[in-house]
């Protein structure tokens, strides 16, 4: 059913754009690639829960239609899968950060990088490259499969097929129809469901007592629940969402498929106590960029700034 309803209206306001070409004003479908790019997060929620194993029963529909969604989202079914598994594995470790979340530093290891490496994490860090330059590099970066890859091992087949998929659809288009097609309508939907999914792993884990803990100390079913978000949106968005705003549940029980994670939060307490998250209150955590090992908190650039000004006038006074 979710295929249904899913790609079933993705093939239809895609074809909608591609009328709107030429015969109404540009803005129109631009306007049509709003619910596009709604349907390509959902497609791309039904792609996530077959890495996991559990949107179907079976393992081997899961690969089909984890590789057929793969590739209308720009995504590489197995190098992503297993780059996601690390994620779910490490996530909240800070000796094993770098697998496919947002990066982060400490309050101590940013004052310790020179100036030019300060410079650079605050580029990272800046809401107009995660959100504005990262859709571009999140489709570029799934073209190139990673170092020390081949045909012979799945990662590197997965990134390598997806690419002739592409390529295979793009001619055909092209020969039907027109090239500038594509340009037109499927890159501008893509782009802003990229730029909604980069939104929606950040405000999942990027929050101010979000959880992060040093390797010795780090336990998985903490870090699934204290670091991950309850992002309650509106029912629309859940649904276009594949409800991943659930994502506490997610964490700590992956198996869940998209269509149970509802259930799952209602029907068990552990779930309860939980940070939740609007959209208004989402917006406050784009200040934050540095875990203060102190305090446990995420804090931000002049929060830190302004802590380090205090322990430097303590240090005075403790001196004289």
């Amino acid at each position: 059913m979710q295929l249904l309803n899913t790609l079933g209206p993705l093939a239809g306001v895609m074809y909608l754009m591609y009328l709107s070409l030429g015969a109404l004003p540009y803005w129109i479908t631009l306007l049509l690639a709003l619910p596009a790019a709604g349907l390509l997060v959902r497609t791309f929620i039904i792609m996530h829960d077959c890495a996991h194993g559990s949107f179907f029963r079976s393992r081997r529909a899961n690969t089909i239609v984890g590789w057929i969604t793969g590739v209308l989202t720009v995504t590489p079914f197995a190098q992503w899968r297993h780059t996601h598994a690390l994620h779910h594995a490490s996530s909240g470790d800070l000796a094993r950060r770098g697998s496919g979340d947002v990066d982060t530093l400490t309050v101590r290891e940013y004052e310790s990088r020179s100036r030019w490496g300060r410079f650079k994490y605050r580029i990272v860090r800046n809401p107009f490259i995660l959100f504005g330059i990262g859709p571009l590099h999140f489709m570029i970066d799934n073209r190139i499969p990673p170092k020390g890859t081949s045909l012979r091992d799945k990662v590197g087949r997965s990134v390598w097929s997806t690419n002739l998929a592409l390529v295979v659809l793009i001619v055909a288009i092209s020969l039907l129809v027109d090239w500038r097609v594509i340009v037109l309508t499927y890159l501008p939907a893509m782009y802003i469901a990229a730029a909604a999914g980069i939104w929606l792993f950040y405000v999942q884990h990027q929050f101010e007592d979000t959880y992060w803990k040093d390797h010795e100390t780090w336990d998985y079913a903490t870090a699934a629940i204290r670091g991950s978000s309850y992002f309650r949106l509106p029912k629309v968005l859940d649904w276009f969402t594949g409800s991943i705003g659930f994502h506490h549940v997610h964490h700590l029980g992956p198996r869940i498929p998209n269509y149970r994670l509802q259930q799952a939060h209602r029907d068990n307490p552990v779930f309860h106590d939980v940070t939740t998250l609007t959209i208004a209150g989402s917006i406050q955590t784009l200040r934050l960029a540095l875990w203060d090992e102190e305090r446990e908190v995420l804090v931000s650039f002049g929060e830190a700034k302004r802590r380090r000004h205090e322990r430097r006038i303590a240090a005075l006074a403790s001196a004289r």
